[in-house]
C-alpha cells in the first residue's frame, strides 16, 4: 500500500514538470499557419518584465490614403514622428490620446510582413507591438474600424502617420477628425524619428 501511494506521488510530480516544460516550450516557440487565403505568423516577444499577456494581429486595410496597417478589428495603426527606432517617446498625457499597441506577441495577418514585426519594453514594463522596429499605437479618436482622425496631427512634439506595410509612415493628409488633441508636447519626445 506505501509503494503504490509513493509511486502515485511520484507519476503526479512527473506530469506535473512535464506539463510545466510543454506549457514554456509552447510559449517561446514562434509558430506559422495558413488559412482563408492568408498566412499568419506569430512572433513570441522577448525579454522581461510586466505587460500584456495577450496576443494580437497585425492586418492591413485600404482607404483614401492606400493601404495601412489596423489591428485584427481594423483600428487603424499609426507611429509618431518623435519616436526612434525601438524607443517610444510617447507617454504620460501623451499615451492617453495615443494608447500603444501592446500585446506579448503580435501575428502578421492579411498583407502585413511577420519580418516586421516585434516588440519592445516601454519604461512602466508593458510590451508595445514594433513594425520596422517602430512602435505603433491607437488613436483615441478613432473609435471604430476604417476611421484615420489621427492621420498627420503634430503633437505632443511630433506628427503622427499611418502605416505602409512596406514600415514607412504614410505622410498625405486626408485625416477625418472633427475635433483636434492637444497641441501640448508634454509627455513627448524629441528627435530621431520621421519628419
Amino acid at each position: 500500500m506505501i509503494a503504490i501511494a509513493g509511486r502515485m506521488k511520484a507519476s503526479v510530480r512527473l506530469a506535473g514538470v512535464l506539463a510545466a516544460a510543454a506549457l514554456l516550450a509552447a510559449a517561446c516557440s514562434s509558430s506559422s499557419k495558413s488559412g482563408n487565403g492568408g498566412s499568419t505568423t506569430t512572433v513570441a516577444a522577448g525579454g522581461s518584465g510586466g505587460g500584456s499577456a495577450k496576443a494580437v494581429a497585425i492586418e492591413t486595410h485600404s482607404g483614401p490614403m492606400g493601404t495601412y496597417l489596423t489591428d485584427s478589428s481594423g483600428r487603424s495603426l499609426y507611429v509618431f514622428a518623435a519616436d526612434t527606432a525601438g524607443k517610444s517617446n510617447c507617454s504620460g498625457g501623451c499615451a492617453s490620446f495615443w494608447p500603444p499597441f501592446s500585446g506579448s506577441s503580435a501575428s502578421a495577418m492579411s498583407g502585413a510582413q511577420a519580418s516586421m514585426l516585434g516588440t519592445i519594453t516601454r519604461s512602466d514594463g508593458t510590451k508595445q507591438v514594433t513594425y520596422g522596429g517602430h512602435p505603433l499605437y491607437y488613436f483615441k479618436e478613432d473609435t471604430k474600424a476604417g476611421q484615420t482622425a489621427g492621420q498627420g496631427f503634430d503633437n505632443f512634439g511630433g506628427k503622427w502617420w499611418l502605416v505602409a506595410p512596406s514600415g514607412q509612415p504614410i505622410t498625405g493628409s486626408g485625416g477625418a477628425s472633427s475635433s483636434s488633441p492637444p497641441s501640448s508636447s508634454s509627455g513627448g519626445g524629441g528627435g530621431g524619428g520621421w519628419a
